[in-house]
């Protein structure tokens, strides 16, 4: 195989194919259904469907069969699947995931800039979508295609292309139990959903977190009383919320305080995490929008991957019952409610998670107020399997050829639910968890783009992986799993 010939191969597609789709995939307002419930009359989802189907159908891949799977009542899915180039793997197969549907718009885009307004500048694509997770489909085709140019063999492939994955992805465990069969038994599972530390080598996820979380109420009083005349008598809401938050978090340092709550870190995330900070440096906190003269939580590096990836966290993200502050009178508020985001280690049960959560907000709170939590989420985070010696060797070979530097390992801090739902479906499966969403990237948020060189580099990878995948079954270091049915353990929420 020759690396050279892959990556300009590569470069070469996505400079006159995929960026011209992307710039037209960006265009289309195709919400995901939880932020969009009219999503079949609108026809967006359609048109993206019909945009990445119609491209994909028109690649010269032999032996491609390409379906757009409708089960009744849900998002479609779109299914390829490629014959191995050689016989040797036999059933062997490689899944490779990514998804269609998008975020809202959000607020805050820079002038010139705008969620369905492609705009290309200095080698970044802006617009929703184009990195989380247009490409997804583009690259895994143009990855296979790159080794079949040079006749490199490769396993059979399939490719899932689901359109809920940011409303929680609850349509894909009924996909991947009603297409079991032609899915086979993968043993190497890529997802092309995920974050980089930097755009200078490739980087893999080897974690996330969990969530708990949902909307917590403490009431007082049946209506709004004049603060003059009650305060010193009636407590406040708020102060009996801030106090019950004490409960859970301390205020001076930002720690969890429930024990339950942690988990043992294993030692080989330690050591990782360790080589992230070495290499990033104060790249953890400064790709953070900080205010002049904010400083982050810790001044140890390590504990700032180790805070984000493998310890609990709190954030208040809403709140209801404050009034604006242009009218706010002189009035006790009857209530306060507060939206609670408790980010959970990668291998603690989220439904444990949270009734401690649960336990310590309601259990006998102050002057007999009423207290109400409204648990939203609670779900399990992901811890990656342990590396197969060939998959180790593979991606660090893969970054070297891209790069020039070494692969990185580092867990995520939010919680995307199909990855810890395809762990589920897949039991046993080798993953490739990579992405192109780096500093600055802003998957979500106003300004997102998609890094091409790192688009291409993060393509070329995964071929070169592809290749040594097919080496390894060949050699019989591969074990192909079928897809266990059910699997809704993480599939309840959007990706957060």
């Amino acid at each position: 195989m020759d690396t050279a010939k892959i990556d300009q191969f590569v470069a070469q597609k996505w400079d006159d194919e995929i960026v011209p789709q992307l710039v037209e995939y960006i265009r289309i307002p195709n919400k995901s259904p939880m932020f969009d419930k009219d999503w079949v009359a609108h026809g967006y989802m359609e048109d993206a469907v019909k945009l990445m189907e119609s491209w994909a159908r028109a690649q010269p891949i032999p032996g491609m069969q390409l379906e757009v799977v409708r089960l009744e009542g849900r998002t479609p899915l779109i299914f390829i699947e490629i014959p191995a180039s050689g016989p040797e793997t036999g059933a062997d197969t490689v899944l490779l995931y990514g998804h269609l549907d998008k975020q809202p718009e959000m607020t805050g885009w820079d002038e010139g800039l705008g969620p369905w307004q492609p705009v290309i500048k200095d080698d970044k694509l802006y617009g929703r979508g184009g990195a989380d997770d247009g490409y997804a489909i583009f690259g895994s085709l143009a990855a296979i295609q790159a080794l079949q140019q040079q006749d490199v063999p490769h396993a059979r492939c399939v490719v899932l292309i689901e359109a809920c994955e940011e409303s929680g992805s609850y349509d894909l465990p009924a996909y991947v139990d009603h297409l079991a069969e032609r899915i086979g038994k993968p043993s190497l599972v890529v997802c092309l959903d995920s974050g980089c530390g930097n755009y200078d080598q490739l980087w893999c996820t080897t974690s996330l977190r969990g969530m708990a979380g949902g909307n917590f109420t403490v009431k007082v009083l049946s209506e709004g009383v004049h603060s003059g005349d009650a305060s010193g008598i009636v407590p406040s809401s708020f102060r009996i919320i801030r106090e019950l938050l004490s409960r859970l978090e301390d205020e001076t340092t930002g720690k969890i305080k429930a024990e339950g709550l942690f988990v043992d870190i294993p030692q080989e995330r330690l050591d990782q995490a360790a080589k992230v900070a070495g290499v990033l440096g104060n790249e953890v906190y400064d790709k953070f929008p900080f205010l002049p003269g904010m400083q982050p939580m810790a001044d140890d590096l390590s504990e700032l991957v180790l805070n984000r990836t493998w310890r609990p966290a709190l954030s208040v993200t809403g709140a209801n019952g404050l009034p604006p502050l242009e009218s706010a009178g002189n009035v006790l508020r009857p209530q306060t409610s507060v939206k609670l985001s408790l980010r959970l280690p990668p291998t603690l049960d989220g439904k444990r998670g949270g009734e401690i959560l649960k336990e310590l907000l309601l259990r006998d709170p102050p002057y007999g107020a009423q207290v109400e939590l409204d648990l939203e989420k609670a779900s399990s985070g992901w811890n990656a399997p342990a590396l197969s010696p060939w998959l180790s060797n593979a991606i660090e070979a893969a970054s070297q050829a891209a790069f020039g530097k070494p692969a990185m390992y580092m867990g995520e801090g939010g919680t995307i639910p199909f990855m810890g739902m395809l762990g589920e479906k897949f039991p046993g499966a080798q993953f490739m968890i990579t992405g192109v969403l780096g500093p600055h990237s802003n998957a979500h948020g106003p300004n997102e783009f998609l890094h091409i060189p790192m688009g291409k580099k993060v393509t070329a990878c995964v071929a070169k992986v592809i290749a040594d995948h097919h080496a390894a079954s060949v050699r019989g270091e591969t074990t192909g799993v079928a897809a266990v049915a059910g699997g809704d353990q993480h599939g309840e929420h959007g990706c957060c």
